[in-house]
């Protein structure tokens, strides 16, 4: 069992939870990064982060800290 709490987890996965947590307005606050803040979609948000992985890190990094908040 790996204790790596983005195991398992696709981009996919991480994105949308996120999303669903705090909406796209306050997740382009929390991690600034156009594709949160200027027509934002789920899709071209994962486009981006797929190529740019400083941006994808800052995602991955949001996500683990907001893990034990999830319900």
């Amino acid at each position: 069992m790996s204790n790596d709490p983005l195991h398992g987890k696709t981009l996919q996965t991480i994105v949308e939870q996120l999303v669903d947590f705090y909406g796209f307005d306050t997740l382009g606050e929390l991690v600034k990064i156009k594709c949160f803040n200027e027509n934002p979609s789920v899709k071209s948000s994962l486009t981006f982060l797929r190529k740019t992985d400083w941006a994808r890190k800052k995602v991955e990094d949001l996500y683990i800290k907001t893990l034990p908040k999830f319900p």
